[in-house]
Parts: structure tokens; sequence; C-alpha cells
């Protein structure tokens, strides 16, 4: 079995977009590890300012060759600060940023050409969660009219992640070990106007419990994984 940053990496890869840079912590060792046990090259980089350990990985995923920066960001930093640490890794181009906690089939080429005809800073993906609970659908007296077994949610949109970045979004971001991306540097992107969403329908799923790991690997084994491109 594979881990999700493998199946992620790749669909990503089938896209064409081959270059990854894995911000790393808690058992970042054992990522390495698993990289080093793959077919292709694992070479470590020289330092640079706050990033101490870097390994690049040269290979094939998912049929695709690709170049992975496996990064050390340290075991306290939180997502804004792990972010800030890769600019110099990233430059002055456009980026998709993605947690790396959820799958989905979102067209990641559609979500590209909207981020760039919308002209922001950031856009992010927005979907519609399945829901862990069975839909009851009842009329005025409470006969029910309907049911629907775990649906995918008809309320609000929520984050799926699967950003597409501009260079711009480095200026929000403070030297700070717990700036989290999603609080004030979001808060100040959408306050100045600068991020849109995507909206995203169909398949996207997170793996945030067991029951969701369990989930995931049975599409994988069934052969009907959406975020499988044949």
């Amino acid at each position: 079995e594979m881990p999700i940053l493998w199946h992620l990496m790749g669909y990503y890869a089938d896209f064409g977009f081959s270059e990854f840079v894995l911000c790393l912590g808690y058992k970042s060792e054992t990522v390495v590890d698993f990289f080093r046990k793959q077919n292709g090259e694992l070479t470590q980089l020289p330092t640079k300012p706050e990033l101490s350990n870097i390994h690049e990985f040269k290979g094939l995923i998912n049929r695709n060759n690709c170049v992975v920066k496996l990064v050390d960001t340290g075991l306290e930093a939180m997502t804004g600060a792990r972010l800030r640490k890769i600019q110099q890794l990233i430059g002055d181009e456009t980026f998709m940023l993605s947690y790396g906690d959820g799958l989905s089939d979102v067209d990641l080429g559609k979500l590209v050409k909207h981020h760039q005809d919308n002209k922001k800073f950031l856009t992010v993906t927005g979907v519609r969660p399945p829901s862990r609970f069975g839909e009851l659908q009842v009329d005025d007296t409470n006969n029910v009219t309907g049911f629907n077994e775990k649906p995918q949610a008809s309320g609000g949109r929520i984050s799926g992640g699967f950003f597409v970045c501009e260079p711009n979004v480095f200026d929000y971001l403070e030297p700070r070990e717990d700036l989290v991306f999603e609080k004030e540097p979001i808060q100040k992107i959408v306050h100045e106007s600068q991020m849109t969403m995507y909206p995203h329908d169909e398949f996207w799923q997170c793996m945030d419990t067991y029951r969701d790991w369990e989930l995931l690997n049975q599409m994988f084994k069934s052969g009907k994984a959406p975020w499988v491109r044949s």
C-alpha cells in the first residue's frame, strides 16, 4: 500500500505537474526513508537558511518523471511558517498547494485556467464533502418521502485544499513559527478581495480518520478510485 502523498503526487503528475516540494515535520525521516526505497535517485542537497535538511528524489511516480524535494521545515512550525520557509525553493512562479490529507478528481487543468482567468493571488477548490449520515426527506406531516444514505452534503462549500497561488501570497507570511496559513494570511487576502473559489461538485474525500483511510483503500483496491486516471 502506497501512502496518500504518493497517490496525490501521482494525480498531479498525470496532469503534467512533476515538480514537488514536501514540507516535512514530524517523522520526516520516515518520509525520506520511503523515497529512498523507491525506484529513483535520492540525494542530499546543500543547506539553506532555515532549511538544514533537504533531500531530492528523482524518479517515476505513476509512470511520470518527477522531482521531489523533501524539506524538513521543523517540528513546531505551523502551515504558514512551513510555506514561508520554502519560498526560496519556489521563487517567483505561480504554484499549487495541497495539504496532502485528501484526494479528489478535480480537473487541475480547469482549476489553473480558473485561477488565471480571475487574476487573483489565491484560488481554493470549494467542495461539498460527503455526509457521514443518511439524509431524510420529509413532508409537512413528517412522513418520510426520501432517504439518501450518506449523500454528498447539500449545504455550503468547504475548502477542499487544491490551491493555486501567486508568489504574492508570500507577502502575507510573517516570520513566525506559529503562523497558521488559514488564519491571518488568508483572512488578509480575503479582506483585500484577492481570493477566488473554483467549485468542484464531484469526488473529494479527506483522510482524517481511520474510517476515511479504510474507505479510500477500499476504493483503490476495487479498481474504482476516482483519483486514478487511466
